[in-house]
């Protein structure tokens, strides 16, 4: 079975946001949990097939380049905008490295939606 395109983008964009202090989670959009809750059907029961990027979404560009969302849980106490901007540059500098190594340099473009905070605690 072959990696979906765009598979290696949303690992290398996951990494990075997940490495961005405060980042708590990334929220799937509906097409995850749907995909998800398709699976365990067609499987019978049992979990959900690990997905590399979870609340992530890339699209490739007409051209070249890449477009990154990326959907995100904060944990309490960190300011929201340096969180979400330290998200957007990690990720768009980890998806250019990627892409560079893979000898498909383009733009990236990153944004990043914070859909929810947790209360710590």
């Amino acid at each position: 079975m072959t990696p979906a395109p765009g598979a290696d983008v949303r690992e290398a964009a996951a990494r990075a946001a997940f490495g961005v202090p405060g980042v708590a989670a990334l929220q799937p959009v509906l097409a995850d949990r749907l995909a998800a809750a398709a699976f365990r059907v067609r499987r019978g029961v049992g979990a959900a097939p690990r997905s590399a990027g979870p609340g992530i979404r890339v699209e490739p560009v007409p051209g070249s380049g890449w477009h990154v969302e990326v959907r995100c849980v904060l944990h309490e106490g960190g300011r929201v905008v340096d969180v979400a901007r330290q998200v957007r540059e990690n990720v768009r500098a980890a998806v250019s490295t990627h892409l560079i190594r893979e000898g498909s340099p383009g733009p990236v473009t990153v944004r990043v939606t914070v859909t929810r905070i947790l209360a710590d605690g």
